[in-house]
């Protein structure tokens, strides 16, 4: 090697030398540049994983008869009869539950507010039936179902049967505020005693007036909460689906079984009535058949097909 070339050999590896320590191999900058570039492929990679994880559905609604609520609510007594046990025990926790929350009211001075609160368990009904649809679930598997069928059944979606919790409070809490305004306009602020107000509401025009709107009222946010959470949660507990997926099946299964829906409604507002009727007895029976029936609904009205299932991962 001549001179020259050594030089101009030298010259090169020390320019490359200097270019490597601002940019290159061993510099800080480098190690973030390259740092940065990493997280970002591993970004890309947790995305792309993160959608072939979560598998597309399609939700199909069956069109049922006339004949189906009367099915659906047998089907419920033959879970309640193949489940007595368990099914019952559910029942009275329930009807233990009421009879304590409506002692506490009335031992507190909140007696007026039973009638709204006992309205408003229409509102609250499908989530308390959840322990039902696990009951129904073990007897579909021909398992003997226990009591952990009954109340550890919300645990495998417990955030989503969370999130259908919020929505139907947010009905029960309008419909408490609707009460409130009802009975400021037509009673006025003062509470009245217990024997004077329940004798007022049906034998004064004021009484009456207030059953009348309130019904209407309280009937038109009853049948939202209704359309959204008829199948919404049974659809939850069989699928790994969001909560506002359950809602859709729900409010497409209303949508296009409209007057069956509309007689299963009515069915399930005539037997949680008689049940509070019987002070709360009657619920240790009803709240377990109409919550199995319920399933059966959900099981003939719903079916949801995977379009895409989920890949396996690559590494």
């Amino acid at each position: 090697m001549t001179r020259v070339n050594y030089i101009k050999t030298v010259l090169k590896d020390e320019v490359d030398i200097k270019a490597l320590a601002c940019v290159g191999i061993g510099s800080p900058l480098a190690d973030i540049t390259r740092r940065n570039r990493g997280n970002g492929m591993n970004a890309a990679t947790t995305r792309e994983n993160d959608k072939a994880a979560v598998p597309r559905v399609k939700i199909t609604i069956n069109p049922v008869g006339m004949d189906r609520p009367r099915a659906w609510l047998a089907a419920g007594i033959e879970d309640f009869r193949q489940a007595t046990a368990v099914s019952l025990a559910y029942g009275m926790f329930w009807v233990g539950l009421s009879i304590a929350i409506t002692a506490g009211a009335i031992t507190l001075g909140l007696w007026h507010w039973l009638l709204p609160m006992v309205a408003g368990f229409m509102f609250m009904g499908p989530l308390v039936a959840v322990g039902s649809y696990g009951v129904s679930r073990a007897l579909e598997a021909n398992r003997v179902p226990h009591l952990g069928d009954a109340f550890g059944a919300w645990r495998p979606h417990a955030g989503q049967l969370a999130m259908m919790g919020v929505m139907m409070m947010i009905f029960f809490l309008a419909w408490i505020r609707l009460a409130t305004l009802l009975f400021a306009l037509f009673f006025g602020f003062e509470v009245p005693s217990p024997a004077t107000l329940y004798s007022s509401l049906l034998t004064t025009p004021q009484g009456l007036g207030m059953i009348l709107v309130g019904s209407v009222a309280g009937g038109i946010l009853a049948f939202g909460a209704f359309a959204i959470s008829a199948v919404a949660i049974p659809t939850l507990m069989h699928h790994d689906l969001t909560f506002m997926e359950g809602i859709e099946a729900s409010v497409r299964s209303v949508a296009r079984n409209f007057l069956p829906m509309l007689l299963w409604a009515a069915i399930l507002t005539v037997c949680v009535l008689v049940g509070v009727m019987t002070f709360y007895i009657g619920l240790a029976l009803i709240l377990p058949v109409v919550g199995h029936a319920s399933w059966h609904a959900y099981e003939d009205l719903v079916r949801i097909d995977v379009i895409d299932e989920v890949e396996p991962l690559r590494g």
